[in-house]
């Protein structure tokens, strides 16, 4: 059955009306080969890749199921609807958790493969393609594709924005753990140079390590956190997500003056320069799945979220120039997270991690300023060779998006020609 509605990406900046078709079980995979497509899974992307205006949505999140698991491999095979947050409540008291994770659970498999999420371990885990060695891809022409770690089609598709089909179950390897808690160590920083100091300490004794830093200060200060798995503890997986934000929150909850209100209260938390603590997975994941719905704090007017890498061989200035822009500019964000990639390579074309600094802000959509704003960081992070995440832009030009992405020639050819986003449109708009 199909039905016609608005679908709205997470930074809720506009609807997309379309057609949606939603089978419940595997046999119900049969694509309309005359349509233009696109899979959706829970609709976490921030932008419009996830979104078709005027074509056919294809609803994954009922093909929800958990096919089969080894529990002395680890491997796990499930339908691409199924949600991270439903594998972690089947394999954590079991001993079992995912390779890697963003920051919600509230994803479905499918998605965090086509979208190649990355996790606070990218150092030592890279992203989440990195751990799957097959899946099953059915293009619009009624082919079913065995696609294994290597092949082409597996390449595209990894990171490949739901562009060459739709993946129907996969494969992916979990990895053991001895508790459901985190060990975590905070320290406050004063800086780009102790934050990178801070970072290279921790990277080889470190599993899981992130920043958060106060974007509308001086000298970017910020709370680098990191943590280990603790090796006692219960097997406990998490709750489901407590309050929702029942309203749309006005623009004024989100002017300067309380977002250095925010910034300021968060960041002397910390009455010390480090503090200890044991922690569920939950809270050092995931603690925005606390809130449902947390994206209507931004209003009703949504938010875009601008998430950039910079590679390592440019240094710290292209950070330091996009701080001091955003700071200028006094559009700061209160979920301003930075972490430094590793050089674990992603086996996807589109991929967007590399070796470097990625930071990922929220900004509430305040129109043409936030268009000048982000015009601005684009230049730095194109004068360095930087890259923005598809996966969290509404508003990219298609000169960017070709010049960051060297293996673009090589993806083309693997697109289903039935599937295409308002991303990818607005891509190859003339």
């Amino acid at each position: 059955m199909s039905s016609q509605r608005n679908i709205y990406s997470w930074g809720r900046l506009s609807p997309s009306p379309c057609e949606v078709i939603a089978p419940a079980w595997q046999d119900e995979c049969q694509l309309p080969g005359e349509k233009t497509i696109l899979p959706f899974g829970l609709g976490r992307s921030y932008g419009d890749s996830c979104l078709l205006t005027e074509g056919t949505i294809i609803d994954t999140s009922h093909l929800n199921r958990i096919i089969s698991f080894d529990e002395e491999t680890g491997l796990l095979r499930a339908d691409a609807g199924i949600s991270l947050d439903a594998i972690m409540n089947f394999s954590v008291p079991r001993g079992w958790f995912l390779p890697t994770t963003p920051g919600t659970r509230q994803v479905t498999l499918g998605g965090a493969i086509a979208n190649d999420v990355h996790g606070k371990n990218h150092h030592r885990a890279g992203c989440m393609g990195n751990h799957v060695p097959r899946f099953e891809l059915l293009r619009s022409d009624g082919q079913r594709h065995l696609c294994e770690a290597g092949s082409p089609l597996h390449s595209a598709t990894i990171g490949g924005l739901g562009l060459t089909g739709l993946m129907t179950w996969i494969d992916i390897q979990m990895v053991r753990i001895p508790s459901a808690f985190i060990d975590v160590e905070e320290i406050k920083f004063n800086g780009l140079d102790e934050f990178l100091q801070i970072s290279s300490e921790s990277g080889e004794t470190w599993e899981h390590t992130v920043a958060w830093i106060d974007c509308l200060a001086p000298k970017c200060r910020g709370i680098f956190i990191r943590g280990n798995w603790a090796k006692y503890g219960d097997l406990v997986p998490h709750q489901a997500a407590g309050a929702a934000v029942p309203i749309d929150f006005p623009e004024i909850a989100l002017n300067k003056l309380a977002l250095k209100a925010f910034n300021t209260l968060y960041y002397h938390r910390l009455f010390q320069k480090q503090s200890r603590s044991r922690q569920h997975y939950s809270p050092f994941f995931h603690p925005l799945d606390a809130v449902q719905g947390w994206s209507r704090i931004y209003g009703k007017r949504g938010f875009f979220q601008y998430q950039c890498v910079t590679p390592t061989e440019a240094g710290t200035e292209p950070m330091e120039e996009i701080l001091r822009i955003i700071r200028e500019a006094g559009q700061g964000s209160f979920l301003a997270v930075l972490k430094t990639f590793g050089e674990i390579p992603s086996p996807g074309m589109l991929s967007f991690p590399r070796p470097g600094l990625t930071l990922a802000l929220d900004f509430p959509n305040r129109g043409a300023r936030s268009h000048e704003l982000f015009d601005k960081l684009d230049a730095v992070v194109r004068d360095c060779d930087g890259r923005l995440y598809p996966a969290k832009d509404a508003r990219m030009s298609r000169e960017d998006f070709v010049s960051s992405n060297p293996r673009l020639e090589d993806f083309i050819p693997h697109i289903d020609p039935n599937f295409s986003s308002d991303f990818w449109k607005r891509m190859t708009a003339a």
